[in-house]
């Protein structure tokens, strides 16, 4: 049956597969130890891996590693595969953008609370809201003649 709850999980993971980011979305993996034990199998699974989708634990799992960083965009077995990548995507540019270099772990840290902005502009409870990165960039009001996230205060960044 169609839903609008297309999301249930999006994690960034860094080269050892430590968490750096996770929101998940619905009552899949409810505990904590639930999602670590999840994060660990998904990783294992998908470090050396070269592609871009993988099955797990009857999930459709659509990821992509920068740098020294894995993103997860996690659906259910029923998801198009192609809606989930569009999500990977529009997060993975758009934070390209906005740090204005490739995406890497100093970098994200750097910049946690915008990168916690940009996924809830991109995914609002398991609801794809946009895909489009120029479209999450303006809706920041982080337009090229503004300063970079980097040199924002999370205030100043709410504000716009």
């Amino acid at each position: 049956e169609p839903s609008l709850y297309t999301v249930k999980a999006l994690l960034i993971l860094d080269s050892l597969g430590q968490r750096l980011l996770a929101k998940y979305y619905d009552g899949t993996f409810p505990t904590a130890k639930e999602q670590a034990a999840f994060e660990r199998s998904i990783f294992s699974k998908t470090h050396q891996a070269g592609g871009e989708i993988a099955c797990l634990e009857g999930l459709t799992v659509v990821y992509r590693s920068s740098v020294d960083l894995f993103f997860y965009v996690v659906g259910g077995c029923q998801e198009n595969e192609l809606m989930l990548s569009a999500v990977l995507t529009c997060l993975l540019d758009t934070l390209g953008h906005l740090l204005r270099k490739e995406v890497e772990k100093r970098l994200l840290l750097d910049n946690m609370e915008g990168t916690f902005l940009v996924v809830d502009e991109i995914v609002d409870r398991g609801v794809i809201l946009e895909s489009d990165p120029q479209q999450v960039i303006q809706r920041l009001s982080l337009r090229g003649g503004d300063n970079p996230l980097s040199e924002q205060s999370v205030s100043q960044v709410s504000t716009s």
